[in-house]
């Protein structure tokens, strides 16, 4: 993981949520430009991590730079960030890419032509990608599948509530580049 990568992730996960926004995340060598992330961490009730460790959570209590991914409604994958100390219990999910790096190859993954819909939610986005449960444990780093690299542009971020839960859905904990038409929907719940 590059040192700014580190840096960046290793603080607490509200606060690095809005700041990823614009990053580059490849995953062996496709992706795009962050555009959308939700927070989580163990005292949020709609969190993994809630009520400490066991089986499938105990990647978000791991390093910052960990992946954690997991099955949503046994349908979909899920592909998040680990933030924070070791021991927090906290990840960013990342919700929208831009896809940039790949394109061609997200395509022929998802079966759909229009750029728009390649990484627009995060199952649409592990599938371009081809992240799944056998990522979870990877690290974010220069030698292994997935990469990050800061933003070369400034980005517009706003909050607004989390989407697809029924616990702490007031929370303002949902970060996204509030000019990207490569969001999920709602845009602004």
């Amino acid at each position: 993981m590059t040192a700014a990568a580190r840096r960046l992730l290793e603080g607490d996960v509200v606060e690095i949520a809005p700041a990823v926004i614009g990053w580059e995340l490849t995953v062996a060598g496709v992706g795009g430009r962050i555009v959308e992330v939700e927070a989580y961490r163990d005292d949020d009730p709609a969190s993994h991590s809630f009520g400490g460790p066991r089986g499938r959570n105990r990647v978000m209590f791991g390093p910052a730079g960990a992946v954690y991914v997991y099955r949503s409604y046994g349908i979909h994958w899920c592909l998040n960030l680990v933030c924070g100390p070791e021991g927090r219990g906290a990840a960013l999910l990342v919700r929208a890419l831009e896809p940039l790096i790949g394109v061609e190859e997200m395509r022929v993954r998802r079966g759909r032509e229009e750029l728009r819909l390649l990484c627009s939610g995060p199952g649409r986005l592990t599938q371009a990608l081809a992240v799944t449960g056998a990522d979870d444990g990877a690290t974010v780093g220069s030698a292994g599948r997935f990469q990050m690299r800061p933003p070369t542009d400034p980005v517009d971020v706003r909050a607004t509530r989390r989407v697809g839960i029924t616990k702490a859905v007031d929370q303002p904990w949902r970060f996204l580049d509030a000019s990207s038409p490569f969001v999920s929907r709602p845009r602004f719940p």
